[in-house]
């Protein structure tokens, strides 16, 4: 179920991209553990699942528009999961990133509304041999929606994402800022998660930080340790921790890059959103935490000099 935007639902609307055909091997990769094929479409296609109450729904997607701009799909009220349920499903498409909306009117099945996010792959089938190859587990196995096909897919250290599928390939622009997926980890996965998706996503880390500014995760007087990785799917911060979080730290599934973040959080504060963690600087960039009407919670920030 995932983003997948049945008649659009989202999940499937952001994600599935049938490009089968379109699949084309990898260079010759340097590590045995590199999957032969990349799968990726493009960043754009990676889309939030963001679950809300259906009467929050509304208010949602008046305060994410109102923040970042953009517009949502239609409201379709529909089945997204391989087992009998119902949930209203749009997406909204905004400069800086996607949401995947979710108001399940029935009970969710599990282990639906634990995904991250969705990623849109050139074919289902391949995506998952490759998934499975670079050390994923399959715990949704593909099923059909009325656009395409989905399947829901954890790494190691316990990060769900849902892979999706299209019957008719969807073209949608590039963000003016790629989003950052923020993906909390233990160290006794780190590795093992960071060597498993770079094998899928063909990606590489761009930073390597063993001491971040613990202020990064509410923690001014420590530091942690840091990664930052890019490849076609998109950006991705994992945060290597000791769990020892405080609220909302862990909440944070997508950091969302903005020209102004000032301007952005008096838009939000005017759109009922409420700043959970006060702007604060660090590692060349200016960020803050909001909780959006219906409890998602996002971190924002703004590049800046170093």
């Amino acid at each position: 179920m995932g983003s997948r935007f049945f008649v659009i639902s989202a999940a499937v609307l952001t994600l599935s991209v049938p490009v089968a055909a379109v699949v084309a091997p990898a260079a010759a990769l340097a590590a045995s553990s590199k999957s032969a094929i990349a799968v990726a479409v493009a960043p754009q296609y990676d889309t939030t699942h963001v679950y809300v109450a259906p009467e929050d729904v509304d208010s949602f997607v008046q305060s994410f528009t109102a923040t970042f701009g953009g517009k949502s799909t239609p409201q379709y009220v529909v089945t997204v999961t391989p087992t009998p349920s119902t949930t209203s499903s749009q997406l909204i498409q905004t400069p800086v990133g996607t949401v995947s909306l979710f108001g399940f009117k029935t009970p969710i099945p599990h282990p639906f509304g634990y995904e991250r996010n969705g990623y849109l792959v050139k074919d289902i089938d391949v995506a998952l041999k490759e998934a499975r190859k670079a050390g994923a587990d399959v715990i949704v196995s593909d099923f059909p929606d009325p656009i395409g096909r989905d399947a829901v897919v954890q790494w190691p250290g316990g990060v769900n994402m849902q892979l999706y599928w299209h019957n008719t390939v969807p073209s949608y622009a590039p963000f003016q800022t790629v989003p950052e997926n923020r993906v909390y980890v233990s160290a006794d996965r780190e590795a093992a998660f960071v060597k498993s998706f770079l094998a899928f996503s063909h990606g590489k880390v761009v930073s390597d930080d063993k001491k971040a500014p613990g202020i990064e995760i509410g923690r001014p007087n420590d530091t942690y340790h840091r990664l930052r990785i890019e490849s076609d799917f998109g950006k991705m911060a994992v945060l290597v921790t000791d769990g020892h979080l405080p609220y909302p730290y862990g909440h944070d599934n997508t950091g969302y890059e903005v020209s102004n973040l000032k301007d952005t959080l008096d838009k939000a504060k005017a759109a009922g959103v409420t700043t959970l963690v006060e702007p604060f600087s660090t590692d060349g960039r200016t960020a803050a935490v909001v909780k959006f009407p219906g409890g998602y919670v996002a971190e924002i920030h703004q590049l800046v000099a170093k």
